[in-house]
């Protein structure tokens, strides 16, 4: 009796081991770090830079007849000059900073002052001039904001809306009030169907002008003092 030919026994397709894969995927997170890490690095300095241009620039648009600004920083309850090499912050808590601005006279004429506050969207970060001796607010631009196209973005470009603040008084409160209702030089005239970003817009600079005012009357106290002698 003639036998059959035994068949082959298959066998199993090689796995890859566990430790294959696992290096797979760390290699691979590694590359992808690194990647990330170094747009972050290449792409900071630019965005920095960016920044404090646009800063400059509205700086110069808040203040009327502005052609030249000093840094002051918050130290030890006071407002401080800063050197113009001192000027970026090294590190760690953020510094509060504003800016006082000179005309060709080399004449403080006012103060650029950063706030923000939380809008319909996300915090709307702003910029505006205030002038101590009239006590007014005398510019106002949006540096950031997220807010609705069409709708509160409106507080960035509406011709009307920023005209309220060509010579908005600081005192009493200020406070924000209906299109068409303005009658005291201290309220805001809201934006129609943008009354929640108006009123942000508001509630920033009434917030902003509380906790400086005291620090630039101070400032401003000495500074007339030492240009009269």
């Amino acid at each position: 009796m003639q036998e059959e030919p035994s068949q082959p026994i298959p066998t199993a397709a090689p796995e890859s081991s566990s430790f294959r894969l696992v290096a797979t995927l760390g290699l691979a997170g590694f590359f992808s770090g690194l990647v990330l890490v170094s747009a972050f690095l290449y792409t900071q300095p630019i965005i920095a830079a960016n920044r404090a241009k646009a800063l400059e620039q509205a700086i110069f648009r808040v203040l009327p007849g502005c052609t030249g600004f000093q840094t002051l920083e918050l130290r030890e309850g006071r407002l401080v000059a800063l050197e113009k090499e001192a000027e970026e912050p090294k590190g760690g808590e953020e510094p509060r900073r504003i800016y006082a601005g000179y005309n060709e006279q080399e004449k403080l004429i006012g103060f650029a002052i950063p706030g923000e506050e939380p809008g319909y969207q996300d915090l709307v970060v702003a910029l505006f001039g205030y002038n101590p001796t009239e006590k007014v607010i005398i510019g106002f631009e949006v540096l950031e904001s997220k807010e609705t196209p069409g709708l509160g973005d409106k507080i960035m470009k509406d011709a009307a809306f920023h005209a309220n603040f060509e010579a908005l008084a600081v005192e009493p409160a200020i406070t924000v009030v209906k299109k068409g209702e303005k009658k005291k030089s201290n309220e805001i005239e809201a934006i129609t169907g943008a009354t929640i970003s108006s009123k942000a817009v508001g509630r920033l600079l009434d917030k902003s002008m509380a906790g400086w005012r005291p620090l630039i009357e101070a400032y401003w106290k000495d500074y007339k003092k030492q240009d009269s002698e």
